[in-house]
Order: C-alpha cells, then sequence, then structure tokens
C-alpha cells in the first residue's frame, strides 16, 4: 500500500512498484534513480511503498546540466555535444547514479516532458539502465504531445519495466 500517491498515480503503476520493490526484496539488492523530466517522482513513488524502504538506496534529481555534470560526473563537453535528452547522457545518468550508490541497478530518465519546442520533440523520453555486473541498457520513447503529467506517468511505467526486467535476469539472494 502506498499512501502518499495514490490519489495520482494510476493503480497499474502503483502495483508494478510493488513488485519492482518485492523482486528487489527477494534478491535482496537495493535501486537508484537518476531523474530529469520526471523531478524525483520516480524515487517518491519508490519510497511510497510500506515495508520495503531497504530495497530502495537513492534517487538523484539532475535537471539542470550543472547538476547532471556535479552529481553524476558527466562530462559537460558530452553534454554540450549530444543533448541532454539523448541516448549517451541517459547511459551516462544511469552509470554515474550506480557508481555513486550501492545499488545493484541504477534506472535514469532524460526527456522532453512538454511542451516541446524547436529542439525539443515533447514526449521524447531517454532511459539507462546500468547494472552492477557491467550490463547497459538504453530505451527511446516517443510518448508524443501528451502533457507533461501523461509523459512523467509513461516515463515511470518505462523505467520501472526495465528494473523489473533486470530484477528478473537475477538469481535470487544476489548481494546487495
Amino acid at each position: 500500500m502506498t499512501s502518499t500517491l495514490d490519489p495520482i498515480l494510476p493503480d497499474d503503476l502503483i502495483e508494478r512498484a510493488h513488485r519492482v520493490l518485492d523482486l528487489a526484496h527477494e534478491r535482496k539488492v537495493s535501486l537508484t534513480t537518476a531523474e530529469s523530466c520526471t523531478g524525483g517522482l520516480l524515487a517518491a513513488l519508490l519510497t511510497d511503498v510500506r515495508g520495503r524502504g531497504h530495497a530502495f538506496d537513492r534517487g538523484i534529481v539532475t535537471y539542470s546540466v550543472d547538476a547532471k555534470c556535479d552529481l553524476l560526473d558527466i562530462d559537460r563537453d558530452e553534454v554540450e555535444s549530444c543533448g541532454a535528452v539523448s541516448r549517451p547522457i541517459a547511459i551516462a545518468m544511469a552509470r554515474g547514479a550506480l557508481n555513486r550508490s550501492r545499488s545493484a541497478i541504477a534506472v535514469s530518465i532524460t526527456g522532453y516532458a512538454g511542451p516541446g519546442g524547436d529542439d525539443a520533440e515533447e514526449g521524447l523520453v531517454h532511459f539507462g539502465c546500468a547494472v552492477k555486473n557491467g550490463d547497459i541498457h538504453h530505451r527511446e520513447e516517443h510518448f508524443g504531445a501528451i502533457g507533461r503529467s501523461g509523459v512523467r506517468k509513461a516515463a515511470l511505467n518505462v523505467a520501472l519495466d526495465m528494473m523489473e526486467q533486470e530484477l528478473l535476469k537475477m538469481d535470487e539472494g544476489a548481494q546487495r
């Protein structure tokens, strides 16, 4: 049961967060998030589940380029050449978050929740998922102009899916 986010998030999203945290608990690992366009909403969702706080290590909100560089050790030249919303930056965010945590899995989210602009496709979101074993995965989604709230909710679902897939690959009882 979650308490603070129940009124604003759909039941299926909350149920998925429970599944992810249950899997992390069963495998004795913790999770970390690095978020930009979701502004910490994924971390809030994962910390809203009673009895599973030990399965979440930390959330890092890096909304600005400075925050991405300072907190996740991303090279500023890389951000300037690729753009903050890109495959390389999503991967670098996940890797940086994993390196700054004690977690087995770190997921990152960077995108344009909206409105769009000349160089900003509304609904474009890049995700990275880094695992302690060295695997790093990327997903790119084009959610379209479904509004900031819609993009953020859709992004949460994808990030939870990426974590769930990695957790399912792990043997139960893996080390934190």
